[in-house]
Formats: C-alpha cells, sequence, structure tokens
C-alpha cells in the first residue's frame, strides 16, 4: 500500500472538508484544490496549491474549465506498475494524484425548486464527474472520495497503516463513486428529456437507481430469487427505512403486504389498527378509547384471515396492545414506535418482526407523490401514486335521501379502506370499523356477496353498515345485495351507462347514494 502522497481536492458540499483536509496534510499529503474550495481551505489554515498553478493553465470560462487537463487526469489514470505509462508521466512532467476528493454540483436540488433550463444546464458538473471516473477506473492506485460520511473511516484507514489507504478500500469508494455518476447522469437525462414534451412528467426515456439493502431466502415462492432496493434519498416513512426491532429478515411477501399496510393506516388521523393478509384488508378499525380496542375490532373482521397477517398502527403500540398481539400468531408489526414493556411483551413472540417507522402518526399528509412502476414483459409502466382524497361532506348526493351525519362518518372510513382492497373491491363498515370484505372478484356483485359471507362468517351483522366500491356498480344487482344485507347507504364512483338505474334501485330500498366522480382501482 504506497502512501498517499498528493490529493486533489474539490467539492460542492463544504462539510467537515475543512478538517478532513488539515488529517490529510497532516500525514505530509500535499492538497492541490479548486476555486471556492481552495479559498476556504486556505482561511482555515491549509497550505494549498491552486489548480491554476498545478496545471499551469488558469482557471477560465466562469470557471467551466478548470480540472479538464491531461496533468489533471493522466495524473489520476496513470498506471504506477506500467513502465511505459511511468516513462509517460516523466516526459510530460505528470504528477500523480493519489486521492480525489469531489462532491458534484446539487444539479437535483436545481431541478427540484424550478430552476429554468439555463439555470438546470449551468449546474451540471462536468469536470466533477471526469475525475470520478478517471480516479475510480485507477482505483489500485487513486483513493476517491465523493461522500463527507466516508471522510472519518479514510483518516482512521491512514493512520492505522501510516497514510496509505488500501485497495480494498478504494475498490469499494470506487464502486460507490460510479454510483454515483451512474445516478447524476440519470437525474440529467430524465430532466433534459422532460423539457418541451408533451407530457413532462413522464421523460421520454426513463433511468432511475436504487441500492440493494437485502438478499431474500426466495421471493414471491421458494423456486424464484430475490433481492430488496432502497430508494436514495428516501424523506417520507416508507418498509425501505424502517428500522427492524426484532426477529428474523422480512421476506418478499412480508415487504410487499408491510408496504400495503403502512398505506392504509396513513389514511387515518385518529388511532387506528389495519390487518392485511396478501396485501389485501382483512381488518380495520378506528378507537379513541385504546389502541388495544382498535386491534380487537380490527381482528374481529376476520380472525381466520388475520392468522399470519400483517398488523399496522399509527401509533405507539402500548403494552395492553402489545399482550393483545400475543394471543394470535402474526408475522409483521409496524408502528411509529413501541413502549418499552411493549417491546418486553412481543419480543417472547421469535417469529414476529417488529418495524419501526417514524411519521405514520402524521397520517395521509406525511405522504409523497412519486412515479409507481411496474414492469411487464418487455417494459415497464409508469403511473402517479394514488393520493386522491375526496371530502364526501361536499361529494354529489344522487339520492333521494342523503346520507346521516353516522352514515356519512361510517362512509367515510369505508371509503379511506375500499382504495387498498384488490379490485373488483366491495366493504361494508360501520363507524369506524370494517365488517366485510370482497376482494379480487371478477364481477362486483361476486364481491359484494363474498363480503357479506366474510362478514357472517366472523359473526358480525352488515344490518345498518355501509357499502363502499371502487368503481361504479355496472348493474343494479350489487345495491340490491347490499339492501339484501341491511346496508343502508353506498358511496361509490359512478360514471356506469346504467348510473340511473343503480340509482333508481337505491332509491327503492329507501337507501342513501353518494358519487365521488373519482375510481380507485388496485390490480
Amino acid at each position: 500500500m504506497p502512501k498517499i502522497t498528493r490529493a486533489l481536492v474539490s467539492v460542492t458540499d463544504k462539510g467537515g472538508i475543512s478538517d478532513f483536509v488539515k488529517a490529510l496534510a497532516s500525514f505530509g499529503v500535499e492538497i492541490v484544490s479548486t476555486g471556492g474550495t481552495a479559498k476556504i481551505l486556505r482561511d482555515a489554515g491549509v497550505e494549498i496549491v491552486d489548480i491554476s498553478d498545478f496545471t499551469g493553465f488558469p482557471e477560465m470560462m466562469d470557471g467551466r474549465l478548470k480540472t479538464l487537463h491531461p496533468l489533471v487526469h493522466g495524473g489520476m489514470l496513470a498506471l504506477r506498475d506500467n513502465p511505459e505509462h511511468v516513462r509517460a508521466m516523466e516526459e510530460h512532467g505528470i504528477r500523480p494524484i493519489d486521492m480525489l476528493v469531489v462532491n458534484l454540483y446539487r444539479f437535483e436540488e436545481t431541478v427540484a425548486r424550478g430552476a429554468s433550463l439555463e439555470e438546470a444546464v449551468e449546474n451540471i458538473d462536468i469536470g466533477g464527474p471526469a475525475m470520478v471516473r478517471a480516479a475510480s477506473k485507477n482505483y489500485r492506485f487513486v483513493t476517491v472520495v465523493t461522500d463527507p460520511g466516508d471522510y472519518a473511516s479514510i483518516v482512521e484507514e491512514m493512520r492505522r497503516t501510516g497514510g496509505a489507504v488500501s485497495e480494498e478500500t478504494n475498490f469499494e469508494l470506487a464502486r460507490k463513486a460510479f454510483s454515483l455518476t451512474a445516478r447524476y447522469d440519470a437525474a440529467i437525462s430524465n430532466y433534459l428529456q422532460s423539457v418541451g414534451v408533451d407530457h413532462p412528467k413522464f421523460p421520454l426515456t426513463y433511468t432511475t437507481q436504487f441500492r440493494r439493502r437485502q438478499i431474500m431466502r426466495y421471493g414471491e415462492n421458494p423456486h424464484q430469487d430475490a433481492a430488496f432496493y432502497v430508494e436514495w434519498g428516501l424523506d417520507q416513512p416508507s418498509v425501505a427505512s424502517a428500522e427492524q426491532l426484532w426477529g428474523k429478515e422480512l421476506s418478499y411477501n412480508n415487504i410487499m403486504d408491510a408496504d400495503a399496510a403502512l398505506d392504509l393506516v396513513m389514511e387515518f388521523d385518529t388511532p387506528a389498527c389495519v390487518i392485511l393478509k396478501h396485501s389485501n384488508p382483512c381488518g380495520a378499525a378506528l378507537s379513541d378509547a385504546s389502541l388495544e380496542e382498535a386491534y380487537r375490532k380490527a381482528l374481529a373482521v376476520d380472525p381466520t384471515s388475520a392468522f399470519g397477517g400483517i398488523v399496522g398502527f399509527n401509533r405507539t403500540v402500548d403494552a395492553p396492545t402489545a399482550r393483545a398481539l400475543s394471543e394470535v400468531f402474526t408475522e409483521v408489526v409496524l408502528a411509529p414506535d413501541y413502549t418499552r414493556d411493549a417491546l418486553d411483551i412481543l419480543r417472547e413472540k421469535k417469529n414476529i418482526r417488529l418495524l419501526r417507522v417514524p411519521g405514520i402518526e402524521a397520517g395521509a399528509s406525511a405522504k409523497k407523490p412519486f412515479l409507481v412502476s411496474r414492469r411487464v414483459t418487455g417494459g415497464l409502466l409508469l403511473q402517479d401514486r394514488d393520493l386522491g382524497r375526496v371530502d364526501l361532506g361536499k361529494a354529489e348526493v344522487v339520492t333521494k335521501r342523503g346520507p346521516t351525519p353516522e352514515e356519512l362518518k361510517a362512509l367515510e372510513f369505508a371509503w379511506r379502506i375500499v382504495k387498498y382492497v384488490k379490485s373488483n373491491a366491495v366493504v361494508y363498515a360501520k363507524a369506524g370499523q370494517l365488517v366485510g370484505v370482497g376482494a379480487g372478484q371478477m364481477s362486483r356483485v361476486d364481491s359484494s356477496r363474498l363480503a357479506v359471507s366474510k362478514a357472517r362468517e366472523a359473526g358480525l351483522s352488515t344490518q345498518g353498515s355501509v357499502v363502499a366500491s371502487d368503481a361504479f356498480f355496472p348493474f343494479r344487482d350489487g345495491v340490491d345485495e347490499a339492501a339484501k344485507a341491511g346496508a343502508t347507504a353506498i358511496v361509490q364512483p359512478g360514471g356506469s351507462v346504467r348510473d340511473a338505474e343503480v340509482v333508481e334501485a337505491a332509491d327503492e330500498h329507501g337507501m342513501a347514494m353518494i358519487f365521488t366522480g373519482m375510481r380507485h382501482f388496485r390490480h
């Protein structure tokens, strides 16, 4: 491991750079620097060589041209064990650069604040990525540092080795650096491919990058390999950023179900519990009295399906709730936090996984828009995340009678639940409690019948309940089925060619019906 003798430093993120470079200088490393970085280092008392003095060529064109020079790139690209490279260095006065400390212009932040095309283009870094690639390609001899989070570990290694950095460390740093430039180029490409097109939200070509977090035992089925990747810069509650407090690694299906549970439980601002199986809600309830009561009400909806399910809370899990959870085999629990007593109780269950996801309690306001992707053979589908909300109090009442305040409260609850049920979806609910779920059926009337059947299996009455449908009723039979089950009000998007027939059926049964004008298919 040869010692680091010379470092080129040029950073946009100045955090921690002075202390890091002072540490490098203490090992006898010569510091070459550029522009604003050079000024900060000089003001901090570090002796530096300006890049223009190093290359013999002035910085010009508002800083566009300063590091794109053979003395810079030759100093990083030269193979130190190749006699021809060494001879060329000696012949042309190229001095080795053993470390590059660079981070890039803030292009993504510039675009995110709505900058003009001209300003965005000015914030495309050219010299930085070029140097990062050059140094990374020659990782056997050059250390490339692109992340301020690595400063401390590099200094520590140099202390252990007397000023050197191992090839193994250099390789890991190069791998990180190439990921950075790929991500940076993807952001530039996506932006430019969105300028002046018919639908700017969807660029003409789409490139993205995720970081591998976990290799799984298998995917949906044991014969399928699988891995979990997470998004860079995630800034909202998610399973990807969750802290696992207990239990073995999450499986592919655990993550899919936990993501659905998180999305659903964040629909509610009041204390809530949701239970999901195969990404479909099989229980949901609210309770101002206690989280334990919310859980027991949710469990009562379909205790059979809840076995081995995913449970989500939007409040801190306490000891009484934990004791209730312990009575039923549960795969995953997610919550914003857990009391110490609750953790002690739940850790007695070796097969449960406990996830802490701060921010859930903020509800739907904590959800942020993004593009949802789904692979198909040979292609990719992109769409907006479904963040659609409707104020049912202001929605269109299409029947002779409108909903009572109690019915409206139940309809609001049911409408939030049905959004997360696989289509065709019909749910029955009362205020604060799901009663029956009909999911994934090929006809909407079958979904309605299934929901009633599930409610009866659980010993729950649908008399006086309300119904929510994720899409319009194409025929009156779904309404007739709901009336037969004792439901008194329905919320649905409307939009069928037979809307008049459906509304007429509701009036015949004395039911209230609201049209939202918004569909929530979930395939």
